[in-house]
């Protein structure tokens, strides 16, 4: 489903240039959950961008479903994610004007699926009597389980999520890793979270970690 092929990544700093990530390679099968884990800094949403097309590598490959991304024109990324990712924030990243099923229905719209079920996937997080609320009236708690029925609710293939659980407290922490978890295991997506929870490693099928800038699997 998702494959790294030595990708190399920097960033000029000033003068001076960082490499994050240095003939990194990875390969994720299909409704897999791995934890991606790393110090600050390491490149864990780096990796993540690269995945999702919202970045350039500067040397290697990054495929998705066959799908060669770094080929991809900017445009047609945008197309790709429309119909086939999914992305979780740490900071929700709602839109703030629309309410809570209209965040829904706009992913839907974008990827072509107008009049999807969007009752549904909010009863499931428990938030179908909210769907009137604007973002701002809701809870960190709230707004994290609706980013996951937005991140889910056009079927994608592959979902995305960086540290999703890191601006919430335990219980609700808990509450939306079980919800990401089970959601992306029904619609049989390919989940990825990038994280510094032992919670969501010790849930995860395989924990792979960031190391000199190469990636590693730690256990699966």
């Amino acid at each position: 489903m998702l494959r790294f092929l030595n990708i190399c990544k920097t960033y000029s700093e000033g003068q001076q240039t960082r490499s994050v990530l240095h003939n990194a390679s990875l390969e994720l099968a299909s409704g897999s959950f791995s934890a991606l884990l790393g110090r600050s800094g390491s490149g864990k949403s780096t990796l993540l961008n690269l995945a999702a097309g919202l970045d350039r590598a500067d040397q290697g490959e990054v495929w998705c479903d066959e799908v060669e991304l770094t080929r991809l024109s900017d445009h047609q990324l945008a197309l790709f994610r429309r119909k086939h990712l999914g992305f979780v924030f740490q900071f929700f990243h709602l839109f703030p004007t629309l309410n809570v099923e209209e965040n829904l229905l706009l992913i839907l719209e974008l990827a072509g699926q107008a009049g999807g079920d969007v009752q549904s996937i909010l009863r499931r997080v428990g938030l179908w009597d909210r769907r009137r609320s604007y973002p701002d009236k809701l809870s960190g708690g709230e707004q994290q389980r609706v980013a996951v029925a937005r991140a889910l609710v056009h079927g994608p293939k592959l979902v995305l999520a960086d540290e999703p659980t890191g601006n919430l407290d335990q219980e609700n922490g808990q509450m939306v890793l079980q919800l990401l978890k089970e959601m992306s295991q029904e619609r049989q997506a390919t989940l990825l979270v990038a994280t510094h929870s032992s919670e969501v490693a010790e849930a995860a099928d395989q924990v792979l970690r960031i190391r000199q800038g190469g990636l590693v699997v730690e256990c699966s």
